[in-house]
């Protein structure tokens, strides 16, 4: 194994379904299936284990059935962890079982105070040194200024300005120190010119790709693992040297997330 491969962090989706409605891509009327859910994630974790160093699954709960998007548990910084603090009540029993399996692993827990929702990856990702930070529809922009000053490090805010891009995994996607994937629409005229000013090379996906979770992609090196036909936002990445890797993740679209959704890099 070569070193410094990341390692990632999964839960198997045994109760994953749509029981309940808290972004706009989860109707009750548009289950998900059980089988095909099982299929799609699991060639997600193969090809993780091809890419990647070590995959770690966290025994799924049942009654939590978004604890399968692990990229919500916390913001993991070295060994220590931000764990989340979810905003809806239906995802917010999640954090004892991911708390727990952290602090098995040796991690430190940093915990925000009762009236600071922030959640975790889905809202934090590094370009570079530089935290990009999501806001709005699930993360408080007062968690940014309590990791700021805890980890001495550049937090840039963006706030999110459509619901069906609730998180800023979803619509932001940083592939190296001067690159990302971003759909413009998603963020409010500020923070399209935060991202702008901040990234040298920033790729506008269109919309019926962003519409398909392309930025919700998983970046390993020089390899992008991304939900199935996107055609253009392949192109550009192509043209960039990367390998990309596409696998259908439809039944987890159906809850609002896909490959990054469903990982959590914690080293």
């Amino acid at each position: 194994m070569q070193q410094n491969r990341p390692e990632f962090l999964m839960c198997s989706p045994e109760h994953y379904g749509i029981r309940y409605v808290i972004n706009p891509w989860m109707k009750l009327s548009q289950p998900s299936d059980p089988q095909r859910s099982c299929t799609q994630w699991n060639a997600l974790h193969e090809i993780l284990q091809e890419l990647a160093g070590t995959i770690h699954v966290i025994a799924p709960a049942s009654g939590l059935p978004d604890m399968v998007f692990t990229a919500n548990a916390g913001l993991p910084l070295g060994e220590r962890l931000y764990l989340s603090r979810f905003r809806h009540e239906q995802r917010q029993p999640e954090s004892r079982h991911f708390r727990r399996w952290f602090e098995a692993q040796g991690f430190d827990m940093v915990e925000f105070p009762g009236d600071v929702y922030f959640e975790g990856a889905g809202d934090a990702l590094f370009l570079g040194s530089t935290l990009f930070a999501g806001y709005r529809y699930r993360s408080d922009i007062r968690a940014h200024t309590l990791i700021a000053e805890r980890q001495g490090i550049q937090v840039l805010s963006l706030e999110l300005a459509d619901r069906r891009f609730y998180h800023l995994d979803t619509c932001f996607a940083p592939l190296n120190s001067e690159s990302a994937l971003y759909y413009p629409k998603a963020f409010d005229p500020y923070a399209r010119q935060v991202i702008e000013a901040n990234v040298e090379d920033p790729i506008a996906v269109p919309a019926e790709e962003a519409l398909r979770f392309v930025c919700n992609a998983v970046v390993i090196g020089r390899d992008v693992v991304i939900h199935r036909d996107c055609p253009r936002t392949r192109k550009a990445l192509d043209a960039r040297g990367y390998t990309v890797h596409e696998t259908d993740l439809s039944e987890f679209i159906k809850a609002g997330g896909s490959a990054k959704c469903l990982t959590l890099q914690i080293r």
